[in-house]
């Protein structure tokens, strides 16, 4: 941290942002494993909540690491230093107004605690996608989990590396045997509460 460094405050507040667009800014976190459906859940709920004339955007995992986050491997450390960038990033755009939805493995409690630390515990929500082990390894949709198996891929969550579930979020969607549709159906209910 720099020590020759002042905040600035500017007139315009986050509350003034939010008022001119209609909505309340909050940070809606995704998480779960690697093919449980967070980038997929976020992009559909985005959609809905975009029809409704809010303004939205999605910070997803693969699309940060392949920017910002580039400089970064999937180690412990740098797997924290990850989510603790994204926090500051979403708190920026909580900022601006906007609701931000993020889609990321993030596997650790204490990085995922940080996160609402940094956002505020009023601006946050924690989706927990619950999907198991297996049905993941069924979907593999990068083939990540055939990669990990093989060996050639460490530190994958859920094979070689923790996942640490959320003992309390303020959302859990099982999508085990559950059709999408209900998926997103439940999060925007639970979110359009609210908003309001």
């Amino acid at each position: 941290m720099s020590l020759h460094t002042v905040k600035h405050n500017f007139k315009i507040t986050k509350t003034q942002r939010e008022k001119l667009r209609g909505h309340k800014a909050y940070l809606l976190w995704f998480t779960g494993l690697s093919g449980s459906g967070k980038s997929t859940l976020a992009n559909l709920v985005e959609t809905e909540l975009h029809k409704k004339g809010l303004s939205t955007y999605i910070l997803d995992g693969d699309n940060i690491r392949q920017g910002i986050n580039k400089d970064l491997s999937f180690a412990p450390e740098d797997r924290s230093e990850n989510i603790r960038r994204i926090a500051e990033i979403s708190n920026l755009m909580l900022d601006a107004g906007v609701i931000t939805l993020a889609a990321f493995v993030s596997p650790y409690i204490k990085d995922r605690n940080q996160v609402e630390q940094i956002v505020g515990a009023d601006n946050f929500i924690e989706i927990y996608v619950n999907t198991s082990l297996k049905e993941c390894e069924r979907r593999d949709v990068k083939g990540l989990y055939k990669k990990a198996r093989a060996g050639e891929i460490k530190n994958m969550t859920g094979i070689s590396a923790p996942y640490e579930a959320p003992p309390n979020p303020e959302l859990e969607v099982v999508t085990d045997g559950q059709a999408i549709k209900e998926s997103v159906k439940t999060i925007l209910e639970f979110i359009n509460t609210k908003l309001k």
